[in-house]
């Protein structure tokens, strides 16, 4: 029985690379996998799914008003399991196409992605995937104080920014993933 994951973690948590090793032992037992990624997400070139540690692998290109479904309903050759990256990207319709790629092609949906941005709230896939997904799963990492991160804090000159769009592509140079107390202590500087 197909099911729809939503696996979530900071910036930093190893989520493209579990992504690609998911799709990998999928491959491995000869089983097709259909990678997708948002067009927004430019970072490494349109239709890349790429680790911190560089590995690379092409993906679909989803744009906003790409629908999923008819996508691989259309596809002469079904894949086994479609895996998505930066899901949080999608649009509230996009999650709820590939929970009809679940429940009406039977085919297992893993999307990757972040559940929240860097003021604390919900990106549209991620609060869809959060209320229909049938399994969530956090995929952890920690803190520069050792606890749990689970704040993806925005930054420059080391003083956090709590203003700003809500989408601004970046990595490490940009965002830091911190745990709450260290986020309030972040944004107490803040003059």
């Amino acid at each position: 029985m197909a099911k729809l994951y939503f696996r979530y973690g900071t910036m930093g948590s190893g989520k493209s690379i579990d992504l690609l090793k998911v799709a990998y032992n999928y491959e491995e037992r000869n089983q097709k996998c259909l990678l997708m990624v948002p067009s927004i997400d430019t970072r490494y070139g349109n239709g890349k799914i790429t680790t911190r540690i560089g590995l690379q692998r092409d993906a679909v290109i989803c744009y906003p008003d790409t629908n999923i479904y008819d996508y691989i309903l259309n596809l002469e050759n079904k894949p086994d399991c479609v895996i998505v990256d930066e899901c949080n990207f999608l649009t509230e319709n996009q999650v709820n196409e590939l929970s009809d790629v679940v429940d009406f092609l039977d085919i297992p949906v893993i999307c990757y992605g972040l559940r929240a941005d860097f003021k604390c709230e919900l990106f549209e896939g991620s609060k869809r995937l959060m209320a229909i997904a049938d399994k969530i799963e956090e995929i952890k990492t920690i803190c520069e104080c050792g606890k749990k991160a689970t704040i993806n804090m925005r930054y420059k000159d080391g003083k956090a920014i709590i203003n700003g769009d809500k989408i601004l592509l970046g990595g490490n140079e940009m965002y830091k993933a911190v745990c709450r107390k260290c986020y309030k202590k972040y944004i107490s500087r803040i003059d």
